[in-house]
């Protein structure tokens, strides 16, 4: 028995595809950060069990409240813009009926970004745990969040579609909230950036996506993709010089005039 959990906010867009591709799970769980489109209506009218439950930017503690709402030994957790093609879902079904000792699975995920399916770069050599059984263990980490279980791991063979249906302008808006996010939990674990970091890291991991792992053969796309990667980069070790800057607040203070003047006297 498997339980399959997406997270959802205004995916009203995806989740009826999502949701179709997951119809042979035995339970459909949704954790809905009160999204504000018709998500949760389709969702529910698909068979799903809905609950509505804050982000407050922190992927992992939503991803553990689903793990809290699953009724079933196995639990596969799937992203809205995912979808499993039949030759995945049978190799799922197949394996948690043959593999007694294995706790977890890892999955590569074959990206799409502006209609283009990407060989190369980052996105390429990702490989997630998404699917576990339900005691194995919990979530960890704000965004990109990993699911740390206890117990040997195997990794299926064939891989989640993940169909990013976005504009460039939405992808940046993306890039901006986790970025935000990944700054904070760095700060909150003392970690300082400096304008050499600012500077460094994002021409690294440029060069590293594009040229080292061959980005630059996915054409237009996959130059887009790892100037997107660096932006990232960017924002992150950016917002962070901020956050030490300004003792921890998120908005950067401008100080007035009279601010000014004292200091410079």
């Amino acid at each position: 028995m498997i339980s399959a959990i997406v997270l959802t906010k205004n995916e009203a867009e995806n989740i009826k595809v999502c949701l179709k591709n997951l119809s042979w799970c035995d339970e459909l769980i949704v954790i809905d950060n009160y999204s504000t489109d018709k998500t949760t209506v389709m969702a529910k009218q698909l068979g799903a069990k809905v609950w509505q439950h804050h982000l407050n930017q922190d992927f992992s503690q939503q991803r553990n409240f689903g793990l809290e709402k699953a009724s079933h030994q196995w639990v596969f957790f799937v992203d809205a813009d995912e979808t499993v093609s039949p030759a995945l879902k049978k190799e799922v079904l197949q394996l948690i009926k043959s593999e007694s000792e294995i706790q977890g699975f890892y999955l590569k995920r074959q990206d799409f970004f502006l209609g283009k399916r990407l060989c190369f770069g980052e996105t390429a050599a990702v490989k997630l745990l998404r699917l576990a059984r339900k005691n194995a263990g919990q979530w960890q980490r704000p965004v990109h969040e990993i699911w740390q279980i206890k117990g040997r791991t195997g990794q299926l063979k064939n891989p989640l579609l993940h169909q990013r249906q976005l504009t460039v302008a939405q992808f940046l808006t993306r890039i901006n909230n986790y970025s935000s996010i990944r700054a904070k939990e760095l700060y909150n674990q003392s970690v300082k950036a400096s304008w050499l970091t600012i500077l460094a890291y994002p021409v690294g991991k440029f060069c590293q996506n594009y040229f080292f792992r061959l980005g630059l053969l996915d054409g237009q796309v996959g130059f887009m993709m790892a100037l997107m990667m660096s932006i990232h980069s960017f924002l992150v070790r950016a917002k962070l010089y901020l956050l030490w800057q300004n003792q921890g607040e998120e908005e950067f203070k401008i100080p007035s005039m009279k601010e000014i003047n004292r200091h410079d006297a």
